[in-house]
């Protein structure tokens, strides 16, 4: 009796032996793909059973209650994170684990360009892939309703900079932290700003940098055409810049900007108007919001561009005339 309760213990350890042994070459072992790369999408509080299902749903080859019982023998089950992910041919069971829990995700990216205005922005969103359309059909005001700004204009309200996202991601997750970065460097920028500055606000900070975002044209000239503005407006003079112009003009403007466009008013002609404008014209970079708040010190009130991407500054109208004959007419 003795010998044979031996043998039947020795045969169960030899199985379960043999089973552990199995289950630790499979994990080593390369799933099969339907594909060469599989591509999968998690839901936040997708449960583990349904998260295996869905990778054979995708593509993995293998069998969904074996993933299952992999990631809960592991403990690691609901370390599983939300995202989405890629696998390519050769990941092991071990492998694909441990990818969705470090988070590993395949990202995609949106890139903001400095001196982009809403228009632009709202286009590159459109074109952008694997991200959720929602917000395309909203006006600007349902935009910021719905980003929690409610009564912000949206205009220059996003800061320049590229964004990584997920998959499937909705287009308000991008936008939030656009907006998120702008108001941190805006509130930065403004706590350590000049003194005696014309700017009352750090909205209207915003609206000069938009405006210097848009002037530069050599990122060495950005302090001094922000001094340029800054000095108009201590004296009281029109800022007189093309690009408020043209920002005014909108979807109109057909790339010619016309003496009649300077003779016509709008909220958005510095010709016409003193005093900056009722809003960004663009989204300044962290450069042009320091320039706007740390202007170059400087008695400049114009500058004409020479034609290389530099421009010549000048203190008082009759230099400046000397600079448009040297520089524009080639006199």
């Amino acid at each position: 009796m003795g010998g044979w309760l031996a043998r039947l213990v020795l045969a169960a350890l030899l199985l379960v032996g043999g089973a552990a042994g199995l289950a630790v070459w499979w994990l080593q072992q390369p799933l099969a793909l339907a594909k060469p790369s599989v591509e999968l999408s998690i839901e936040p509080g997708t449960p583990p059973l349904q998260v295996a299902q869905a990778w054979v749903g995708a593509g993995v080859q293998s069998d969904a209650r074996l993933l299952y019982e992999w990631f809960r023998w592991s403990g690691q089950a609901r370390k599983i994170r939300a995202g989405s992910y890629e696998v390519h041919e050769g990941i092991t069971p071990r492998e694909l684990l441990d990818k969705m829990v470090r988070g590993d995700q395949t990202l995609e990216q949106l890139r903001i360009i400095e001196g982009w205005n809403l228009r632009q922005l709202r286009a590159a969103l459109a074109a952008a892939p694997a991200l959720k359309q929602t917000t395309a059909t909203l006006s600007e005001t349902e935009l910021m309703a719905a980003i929690g700004a409610p009564g912000v204009r949206a205009e220059g309200r996003f800061f320049p900079d590229t964004y990584a996202y997920s998959r499937g991601v909705s287009d308000i997750t991008v936008l939030k932290r656009a907006y998120a970065l702008m108001s941190k460097r805006l509130e930065s920028a403004w706590a350590g700003r000049s003194d005696g500055l014309p700017l009352r606000s750090p909205e209207e900070a915003l609206v000069l940098a938009s405006i210097v975002e848009k002037e530069t044209g050599a990122a060495s000239d950005r302090g001094l055409v922000a001094a340029v503005f800054i000095n108009r407006l201590k004296v009281g003079m029109p800022l007189q810049t093309d690009p408020t112009v043209i920002y005014g003009l909108g979807e109109g403007f057909d790339g010619n900007l016309r003496k009649i466009h300077l003779q016509t008013d709008s909220p958005y002609n510095s010709y016409l108007r003193g005093g900056l404008p009722p809003t960004p014209i663009s989204m300044p970079g962290l450069a042009s919001l320091q320039a706007a708040l740390h202007p170059t010190p400087s008695k400049a009130l114009y500058f004409v561009a020479r034609g290389d991407g530099t421009s010549q500054f000048s203190d008082d109208l009759a230099a400046h005339n000397r600079a448009v004959n040297k520089y524009q007419r080639g006199h």
